[in-house]
């Protein structure tokens, strides 16, 4: 048996104050050889402009309507949304606890961060990621007054489900707040109730003092 624990090389559970359960953490597997697939990187030339992109400026999308010529950012409903904001309520069944429904109601949006398709966030100058940022702001601000839960998220990459290389994202607007968020939110409420302290920045701060190699920027 070791004599010490190293939390570099031994295995270890690391409770998760967010969730309230525990994570198993097994560091000294990243130490065997590996032999398995290694997937080739994939060059691939994005044009600046593709009026059969359907989320360039001017181009045609699916359903017929046509985008303007914008210049900066540019937000429209999804054409293909996951959730509606208009639909019928689920019939109960029979107050059956096994097979339970509820309402979800909501609204998707897709945000353009620019109108040349070859660049990403990390690509584009201060002004104009700064210009996103204020848009996500105000949006985040719009929607949640109508409605439970505002997620922005970005997919990036075929393998991710990324549809199109044009710099974009969606947001989802729900009525009601997703499992992770309402498990988060409960263990949220409990500690300032607790401590009458934000969780997180006393997480941040213990972390800091810690100096605790679990840190990633």
């Amino acid at each position: 048996m070791a004599h010490k624990f190293n939390p570099s090389d031994h295995p270890h559970r690391r409770y998760n104050p967010l969730k309230g359960d525990w994570v198993l953490v097994c560091p000294h597997r990243a130490k065997r050889p590996w032999k398995g697939q290694l997937e080739p990187a994939i060059e691939q030339t994005t044009p600046r402009f593709d009026i059969n992109n359907p989320l360039c400026p001017t181009a045609h999308r699916p359903n017929g309507i046509v985008n303007p010529d914008y210049s900066g950012t540019f937000v429209f409903d999804n054409d293909f949304p996951a959730l509606l904001d208009d639909v019928p309520v689920p019939d109960k069944e029979d107050n059956d606890e096994l097979f339970q429904t509820s309402p979800a109601e909501g609204n998707c949006k897709v945000m353009c961060f620019h109108p040349h398709s070859d660049l990403t966030l990390a690509l584009m100058s201060r002004v104009e990621v700064r210009a996103v940022i204020d848009k996500w702001a105000e949006l985040q601000e719009e929607l949640g007054k109508m409605y439970t839960w505002v997620q922005i998220f970005e997919n990036r990459g075929a393998v991710m489900g990324c549809s199109n290389p044009h710099p974009h994202c969606q947001i989802w607007s729900s009525s009601y707040l997703p499992n992770e968020a309402e498990v988060k939110d409960k263990k949220l409420k409990e500690y300032y109730l607790k401590h009458d302290k934000n969780m997180l920045l006393d997480y941040a701060e213990r972390e800091l003092k810690k100096q605790v190699i679990r840190i990633g920027i």
